[in-house]
This record gives structure tokens, sequence and C-alpha cells, in this order.
């Protein structure tokens, strides 16, 4: 089971989800964010000859979807948005 996250880590994630769902601009003047290919809800982060998978949760914001963590070992945001839904042919 995963700790709960300290709500500045969350502050800081929902932050710059707000920024990237209005602007579509993944950057941050205080954090690293790496936008990951879409539906992506983890990442191996490499640290030197080391890795740890870094889980991503779902948040909603204006109506999209987008998978995201902070990273406090690195001091990066990871996101992931969803892909639009497939249309019927």
């Amino acid at each position: 089971m995963r700790k709960s996250m300290p709500s500045i880590e969350k502050q800081l994630i929902l932050r710059v989800l707000e920024h990237f769902v209005r602007t579509g601009n993944a950057s941050d003047g205080q954090v690293k964010v790496i936008c990951l290919p879409a539906d992506k809800s983890s990442v191996i982060e490499k640290t030197g000859a080391d890795g740890r998978t870094i889980l991503l949760d779902e948040y909603k914001l204006d109506g999209k979807v987008i998978w995201a963590s902070y990273s406090t070992r690195s001091g990066t945001v990871y996101l992931s948005p969803r892909s639009a839904p497939r249309q019927p042919a």
C-alpha cells in the first residue's frame, strides 16, 4: 500500500498539471518536468546504476485525464496524458 502523498507534493503536481492542461507546455520554473508517452502509469527512474519504479496517479482536470507523480529523489514531475478515446469506425 502506498503512503499518502504530502500536500506540498500534491500542490506541486497540481500546479504543473494546471499549466500543462491550459498551455500544453510541460515545464515549470521550480522543478524538472518530463512528459512521458500517453497512457503510462509508471516509469523507471534511473539514478546512476540503480533504478526505481515511480507509480503515477490519475488526475482529472478540465475534462482531461493525466497520469502524474513527483519524485523527491530527482525533483521531477512525470506526466502522461491519456490518449483520446478511439472513435468507432
